[in-house]
């Protein structure tokens, strides 16, 4: 069974960074696509990033389009932990985000659908 569990949250000034973390059992990046989204109030569910494993050692992630040259996602396997490194932060960029991990071997898109596990979720919130 696949559990995930996201720390790192905060409150933070426009301009600052956090970075957030996903401890997880039963998965890492080197099995499942693991990714981050995020939802605001009233909004739906929103692709942030997302990290899989092709081939032997080789890895590779997507960035949305409203995060692009400002987060970036990474993952270590020994740790079995999914980290998102949030720069330039915005007002805009406040939401619940959350971690999430589709079943081993699936080569999972940005759709949120396509992603069987998600963890509880931590607020960012961004003040102006």
């Amino acid at each position: 069974q696949v559990q995930l569990v996201e720390s790192g949250g905060g409150l933070v000034q426009a301009g600052g960074s956090l970075r957030l973390s996903c401890a997880a059992s039963g998965a890492t990046v080197s099995t499942h696509t693991m990714g981050w989204f995020r939802q605001a109030p009233g909004k739906e569910r929103e692709f942030v990033s997302v990290m899989w494993r092709s081939g032997t050692n080789t890895y590779y992630a997507e960035i949305g389009d409203s995060v692009k040259g400002r987060f970036t996602i990474s993952g270590d396997n020994d740790k079995n932990t999914l980290y998102l490194q949030m720069n330039s932060l915005l007002p805009e960029d406040t939401a619940v985000y959350y971690c999430a991990a589709a079943r081993a071997g699936y080569r999972a898109s940005r759709r949120a659908r396509d992603f069987n596990y998600w963890g509880q979720g931590t607020q960012v919130t961004v003040s102006p």
